[in-house]
């Protein structure tokens, strides 16, 4: 199943309009290194507007070098999240602000046992590729937090691991960590656990300490997701057209800088544009203008290729199966299976971010479930279909054909569990039996999913040794970064 909204055409438009933003407009970056570095490379600087304008071959030269295929490992090395090779992944989200307990109940500030739950969360949900932190901590100093959250993520799940990473100084830690938990420099490089996201703050301006840090993940040559957010109508211009050239403009203009600090760092084109509601004065999460900026952006990320991988463009990572909605409700079941379907249908390498309870008012382990069977769905829509003779059935049509049923045949039994995909949340019984069990909606039998994962699911625990390192590094960054 492949979906696609933009013609060759049409790619070719957006990608040259984002080349004429780069070289007429430029981008906003104030850091010095990094601008001497793309002076070096030949892109006009201007030192003292911190702006930077790229040239097409600098642009090119850029996309040629950087990485298009990586893999994340989780603790446990067998657990794999493949970028560029054509697999979907899925994540819960790195983290929000909020926590919410319960859908329609208070929210309340995000705190480093709320990491720990999520983990343990993620770590049990079958779907999810990759575990997100889904809370970004009030009760511990900014300074040290994603390394206490690194730290918490460890402890209570063994997938790859996502989490908003600070500045350049705690960064440090988060590197040393990945080293202790693979026993080498070379080994963590080889087998990265986790990776730090670069975000342009559109329009076409780009934080310091988002690029400052990248300066230390480089030591492991870490891959790079590469997602600004700009949002049509606000930080972009009010036309689909417009917003995906800038945003591309905006991922192009990151990926110059990732080549610079370090040639061949594999990155991630993190096509996550959004409309602005002019209604609501919001961000729109889940509207038809995401799903087309979804198959769109994944059209434009996987038309970046070397030439030698003809067909093969950068992983890409969009914002889809969200929902605008704030409880695991009909709107919110809606609006993530059309988005998911559709953004795994044009190819994205991931798909996130999961468990966020409308645009970002909290975080909530309940929108996860649904978000997870969600994704067992979509995974099932897009299998690869068996066209054997066995799939035919030739023979058990030829003896069915005086009227027999199919149900009883060995081919049946044989067949069945692979041919067809088994709701674990979903309600597909017989009235009297659904009443008979409570007449329970979809909401309700999420809430006991959800207690019952957490009430008996226990994560592998991290060998000693390797917990000692941890608790040593969190220390370390606790007495040097908390003044």
């Amino acid at each position: 199943m492949r979906c696609s909204v933009l013609t060759d055409e049409q790619i070719a438009a957006i990608h040259e309009a984002s080349l004429r933003i780069l070289g007429e407009v430029g981008v906003h970056l104030p850091h010095d290194e990094a601008l001497g570095l793309l002076g070096d490379a030949g892109a006009r600087i201007d030192r003292d507007a911190q702006r930077a304008w790229l040239p097409t071959d600098v642009v090119d030269q850029a996309l040629q070098s950087a990485g298009k295929q990586f893999t994340l490992y989780g603790r446990d090395e067998s657990k794999i999240a493949p970028f560029g090779v054509g697999q979907r992944n899925y994540n819960s989200i790195a983290g929000e602000a909020h926590w919410l307990d319960q859908p329609g109940g208070p929210r309340r500030p995000a705190t480093l046992r709320d990491v720990a739950t999520a983990a343990l969360f993620g770590d049990a949900l079958d779907q999810m590729t990759m575990v997100g932190a889904m809370a970004d901590p009030s009760d511990v100093p900014p300074q040290v937090a994603c390394v206490e959250v690194m730290a918490q993520m460890l402890r209570n799940t063994t997938r790859p691991l996502q989490l908003w990473y600070h500045d350049r100084a705690s960064t440090r830690y988060l590197v040393e960590m990945m080293i202790a938990v693979r026993g080498s420099e070379r080994a963590a490089a080889q087998r990265p656990l986790w990776y730090p996201c670069l975000e342009p703050i559109s329009p076409l301006r780009f934080p310091f300490d988002g690029v400052d840090l990248l300066f230390e993940t480089a030591r492991l040559n870490l891959p790079v997701p590469i997602g600004p957010m700009a949002q049509m109508g606000l930080s972009a211009p009010m036309g689909l057209a417009g917003t995906m050239a800038q945003e591309n403009a905006e991922i192009l203009a990151g990926i110059c800088i990732t080549q610079v600090i370090r040639e061949g760092m594999p990155v991630c084109y993190g096509g996550i544009c959004h409309a602005f509601d002019m209604g609501t004065t919001q961000l729109i999460f889940s509207g038809p203008e995401q799903a087309i900026f979804g198959v769109a952006m994944t059209q434009m990320g996987k038309s970046y290729g070397l030439p030698v991988y003809i067909n093969v463009g950068l992983p890409v990572y969009i914002n889809v199966g969200l929902t605008d909605s704030k409880r695991p409700d009909a709107q919110a079941g809606l609006e993530v299976a059309a988005t998911m379907m559709l953004g795994a249908g044009a190819g994205a390498d991931v798909l996130g971010h999961m468990g966020i309870a409308g645009v970002d008012q909290a975080a909530s382990l309940d929108m996860l479930v649904l978000q997870n069977e969600a994704i067992s769905y979509v995974e099932s829509a897009c299998r690869e279909l068996d066209f054997s003779a066995d799939a035919f059935g030739f023979d058990e049509i030829a003896e069915a054909a005086s009227g027999d049923s199919f149900i009883g045949t060995e081919h049946t039994a044989r067949r069945f569990r692979d041919e067809l995909w088994f709701p674990s949340l979903l309600d597909r019984e017989f009235y009297d039996a659904w009443r008979d069990a409570g007449a329970l909606s979809t909401e309700q039998r999420i809430a006991a999913r959800k207690s019952e994962i957490l009430a008996t699911h226990e994560p592998e625990p991290m060998p000693d040794d390797i917990s000692a390192a941890v608790d040593q590094i969190v220390a370390a960054a606790r007495r040097e970064l908390v003044r």
